[in-house]
């Protein structure tokens, strides 16, 4: 049986060997990024297009449905938003706690930033638009 300590650990080293493999393939490191978000080199996006491919064929073979969810008037421009984050800052919201553990302390900056996002988007939601949060927990 797993206990939540057992369960805490795990966590922490996977989160460990996750952040160690993606800092030292380069997904870290802002100009990488930049050549993949401007097609100037494609081996990142490649390499995500391959995790898309494995998943996809670990959930046919595991059968993982996926539950049929809502899409509300705030998906298209919230997925626009965090794109358009995402390419300026150099990376998703896990990439600057990559970059901070590297020593890129301006990642910082992107830190505060989707903290203070976070937190317009409850306002903003709260006081004009009232969208039904879904299960995306906003």
């Amino acid at each position: 049986m797993r206990t939540r300590g057992a369960l805490l650990l795990a966590n922490i080293i996977t989160g460990l060997a996750l952040g160690f493999t993606v800092a030292n393939i380069g997904f870290g490191d802002y100009a990488e990024l930049n050549r993949m978000f401007t097609f100037q080199d494609l081996r990142m996006l490649l390499s995500f297009a391959g995790a898309v491919v494995i998943i996809v064929c670990a959930f046919a073979l595991l059968r993982v449905r996926r539950t049929p969810g809502r899409i509300h008037a705030g998906v298209i421009p919230g997925a626009v938003l965090f794109g358009t984050g995402w390419a300026i800052s150099g990376g998703c919201p896990a990439i600057p706690i990559v970059q901070v553990a590297s020593g890129y302390l301006p990642a910082l900056v992107t830190i505060a930033g989707v903290t203070v996002g976070i937190r317009l988007c409850r306002w903003a939601n709260a006081r004009y638009f009232h969208l039904d949060r879904g299960s995306c927990g906003l």
